[in-house]
């Protein structure tokens, strides 16, 4: 098998984990968000006389959130994927930088092509590990191939030399962007749901206020206050979904950049010395 289908294959099964922990950790992280609501946030312990259908305990955050209504463990769940999905991110992108630095990887490989000194540029590659040194193998393969040939032209070669850089790259990148969809949507879905929440809970609150006659301000604040719940835990997810949206987008951008560089340096580095 070449280096180029090992990759493949190798970029293959690393795919194929990313697009099956969705299919997991949602329904698993759905049924946790549910249990913690039932059975830690709604513990009767929470709540005055030990009824849920009491008002919580002064000060306790728990019975007060659980108050919020059925749409909280959905925005529960909502923050617990975001929470998931932000560690998955962060080790394969992690994993993907490869060991120390990558640009310092990157201004080594360089430096090794100014010599022309393309086996140890690989051993490099092989130290490094990482989808930029992975990219880079794959080109530093191509280009002893190509140095070899006596077939093509000098500009045919860079052709094939460039082609190979952007075949590579094609098999890295979406396995870094895997999953970045479910963040970003959950940042704007979990308002959205927010607001939904808060309205039924106003809404639950006027319908008890108009059937008991007389007004209560006390209890039309405490119905208010607890359908705000959903708010406040909707715009904390969203808050979370964005930040870490954009951090990882960052990450990827820095990666993306090191292969535009390293690539351009080794196409600049065959043009120059071979005919």
């Amino acid at each position: 098998m070449s280096t180029k289908e090992k990759a493949a294959a190798s970029e293959a099964g690393k795919s194929n984990f990313s697009s099956i922990f969705p299919v997991i950790a949602i329904p698993v992280i759905f049924v946790v968000a549910i249990l913690l609501y039932n059975f830690v946030m709604g513990d009767p312990a929470n709540f005055q006389g030990g009824n849920t259908e009491n008002h919580p305990l002064k000060g306790n955050i728990l019975g007060t959130i659980y108050k919020g209504g059925v749409i909280v463990p959905i925005l529960m769940s909502f923050l617990l994927m975001v929470l998931v999905f932000s560690i998955e991110r962060f080790l394969t992108i992690s994993a993907a930088n490869g060991k120390g630095s990558v640009e310092g990887f990157v201004r080594k490989i360089k430096s090794l092509l100014a010599s022309n000194n393309i086996k140890e540029a690989k051993k490099v590659c092989d130290d490094q590990k990482g989808s930029v040194a992975s990219v880079i193998k794959a080109a530093l393969v191509k280009y002893d191939e190509l140095a070899n040939d006596t077939h093509l032209s000098k500009d045919q070669k860079i052709v094939s030399l460039q082609q190979e850089i952007e075949d590579a790259t094609s098999l890295e990148l979406p396995m870094l962007e895997k999953n970045l969809t479910i963040i970003s949507t959950l940042a704007s879905v979990s308002t959205l749901v927010a607001l939904l929440g808060t309205v039924i809970g106003m809404i639950k609150s006027f319908m008890a206020m108009s059937n008991a006659g007389a007004p209560d301000a006390s209890a039309l604040a405490t119905g208010i206050s607890e359908a705000l719940i959903n708010t406040a835990i909707g715009i904390g997810t969203s808050a979370v979904s964005i930040i870490a949206y954009n951090f990882f987008t960052s990450k990827i951008d820095t990666l993306t950049y090191s292969i535009d560089e390293a690539g351009m340096s080794i196409t600049q580095n065959f043009s120059s010395q071979h005919k």
